[in-house]
């Protein structure tokens, strides 16, 4: 399943764990949003470990599935159309 996951995380050192979480599943394309491309059994194991690295009364994560036909309609422009932990890269 598609998704984009969005987080707000009140702690440094947990914006960086969750961070971490999300990079071992998709793409950061925002500072704290990643676009995901996860099994169903993927998704569990990522909310779980969200979980277990979040404070539930500071901290938030949302995840918003995207149909294919939503996914497939993406639109994107200038920086966000690469991840951001991505280097640029020149075509010579």
């Amino acid at each position: 399943m598609n998704m984009v996951v969005a987080y707000d995380i009140a702690e440094p050192r947990r914006l960086n764990r969750i961070a971490k979480v999300m990079k071992d599943y998709g793409l950061r394309v925002q500072k704290s949003i990643f676009e995901v491309e996860v099994s169903p059994a993927a998704f569990v194991e990522m909310r779980r470990r969200a979980e277990e690295v979040m404070n539930a009364q500071e901290d938030g994560v949302k995840y918003f599935p995207l149909c294919e036909r939503c996914a497939d309609t993406l639109v994107a422009l200038g920086v966000c159309a690469r991840g951001l932990d991505e280097p640029p890269f020149v075509v010579l």
